[in-house]
């Protein structure tokens, strides 16, 4: 191994956790700021995330969805392309899961109607994403401009849905009426009693399947293989006989899908019905889990349930400490994403140094 790279146990570990420590280390700081002791603060966020069952429950109904996200951004980052349109994805995603729903909840049973609203959901959040795989493919728009447009589309067309025809009539809440009892997820409390009366419902074992899955695709199948070589070198793959195009727009199909299917836990597992905004920049989250989680799968899983923590914890840290509002954790967001996005090899000269120290002695 050449001395001017680091082994793949620092980028894929060592710089994850400096990153987030770094990140943690600010925000500890601004939690002084605001006159709260950040380790009495850290203590009641971990007792409240992570320790107390029903808070448990609770981080891993939101990062369900948020490895969706992660997988999402994760699967067309192996491809060269940075999908920032699973905001987008998930929205219209979550359109395809409800008109299934309202169509059929008065007349398939839970197994037909759970597949079939999966189903929708996956196919509108990929169609969505094909075109932006398209035009990147064939005009070589580029696929940051488009997705980021296409998020703002998306957005207008759903208000646009729901306020003009799936409100039901004599309705003001700007929302789709409550699907059947049928289309709900089932919840994990039916058999672990002791996650208490929490959203926590079976997308969280699909979650952890669709990682499975991704990894074995990723890295022990041909298509896998192209797939990373694509995101390499399209030139070289090109040479090898790898389709471009084909593999672009592949990518960007299966990345929308994975989208779409996270409004699956958003709806089916929780509201039951389709509300304006109802992604709440979960689309965006996946971009910094699939930094952070350096597109692994075992990266993705510990990302998603650190936000899952984060949002948990912050709300009931912000009930207990009135002086640290919730948006401190928006906050802590931004600057793990900034470590671990726009500065994530800041620590890469000093720790090839040291491992190059250690080398020679």
């Amino acid at each position: 191994m050449k001395t001017t790279e680091l082994p793949r146990w620092a980028t894929a570990l060592v710089l994850p956790v400096l990153n987030l420590v770094s990140a943690l280390l600010v925000a500890a700081l601004v939690i002084h700021l605001l006159g709260e002791s950040p380790v009495e603060s850290m203590t009641i966020l971990i007792n409240s995330a992570i320790i107390n069952p029903e808070g448990l429950s609770y981080t891993l109904f939101y990062a369900s969805t948020f490895i969706f996200t992660g997988l999402s951004v994760s699967i067309a980052m192996k491809a060269g392309l940075f999908n920032i349109g699973s905001e987008g994805q998930m929205y219209l995603g979550g359109l395809g899961l409800t008109l299934a729903m309202l169509a059929f909840d008065a007349s398939l049973p839970a197994w037909l109607l759970i597949p079939a609203a999966m189903l929708g959901a996956s196919l509108f959040g990929a169609l969505w994403a094909f075109i932006p795989g398209y035009l990147q493919a064939k005009r070589g728009s580029h696929v940051v401009v488009t997705t980021i447009m296409f998020n703002f589309i998306a957005a207008s067309l759903m208000n646009f849905i729901i306020v003009k025809y799936l409100i039901p009539e004599g309705q003001q809440n700007p929302a789709s009426r409550v699907s059947a009892d049928a289309g709900a997820m089932p919840r994990l409390n039916a058999w672990f009693p002791v996650l208490g009366d929490t959203p926590l419902n079976v997308s969280f074992l699909l979650a952890i399947v669709a990682l499975v899955i991704y990894g074995v695709m990723v890295w022990r199948s041909a298509w896998g293989y192209q797939l990373r070589a694509t995101g390499l070198n399209q030139h070289a793959a090109h040479y090898a006989g790898v389709s471009i195009n084909r593999t672009i727009i592949v990518a960007m199909l299966i990345s929308g899908a994975l989208a779409g299917l996270a409004a699956v836990n958003s709806i089916m597992g929780s509201t039951h019905y389709l509300s304006l905004n109802f992604p709440a920049g979960a689309g965006f989250v996946g971009i910094a889990i699939a930094l952070m989680g350096r597109q692994h799968p075992v990266g993705i899983f510990l990302s998603a349930v650190l936000f899952g923590a984060l949002i948990q914890g912050g709300f009931d840290l912000s009930l207990e400490k009135p002086n640290i509002p919730q948006e401190t954790f928006i906050f802590i967001q931004g600057l793990i994403i900034l470590f671990c996005g726009a500065m994530e090899n800041f620590y890469g000269p000093a720790v090839l140094k040291l491992i190059n120290l250690r080398r020679k002695g």
